[in-house]
């Protein structure tokens, strides 16, 4: 593989692990707020910030953490015949299956830039009470599926060149 395509791998598969590691740690910040959440309800008011911030860090765990996922390869996969197949058919069935992945992943991105467009033009906010701007966790779900597409072709390079005998 040529080396700007090895160098393109590394960079993504770096970034990746670094947002990935770091959005591990958005779970515990979600329990935190739900733990204040049960105590203010308890022995306060209760705070009416607590439910969808909550629901905002989960967005952000899931889709910041996705793209590490995939780097790690924990995503759940359907193994009916693919754990027969030698390494190189595996391979070959995975960087075609990957292309459907970029075309889908593509339609987001184009969706949520246009979302978070229109959340920024217009101030969109939730239609809660507390009615937080959702321009934010819009900005985060960009990000997490341009992130996820960033590693999705790092994946179909790594599997073309295993496809070839070689190794990323």
């Amino acid at each position: 593989m040529p080396r700007a395509i090895r160098l393109f791998v590394r960079a993504v598969d770096a970034m990746n692990r670094a947002i990935g590691r770091f959005a591990m740690y958005l779970i515990f910040a979600m329990l935190a707020v739900l733990l204040y959440s049960s105590l203010s309800k308890t022995f306060l008011l209760p705070a009416v910030w607590t439910l969808e911030t909550a629901q905002f860090l989960m967005v952000a765990y899931f889709l910041l953490g996705g793209a590490y996922s995939m780097q790690l390869d924990a995503h759940v996969r359907m193994d009916l015949l693919y754990s027969r197949w030698s390494p190189k058919t595996q391979a070959v069935v995975d960087a075609i299956t990957v292309l459907f992945l970029l075309f889908y992943l593509g339609f987001l991105l184009y969706g949520g830039i246009s979302s978070t467009q229109y959340a920024l033009e217009y101030d969109e906010s939730s239609y809660s009470a507390w009615s937080p701007s959702m321009a934010p966790i819009k900005i985060v779900m960009c990000i997490g599926v341009a992130l996820m597409l960033l590693q999705t072709l790092a994946t179909f390079f790594r599997d073309v060149a295993k496809a070839r005998g070689e190794t990323l």
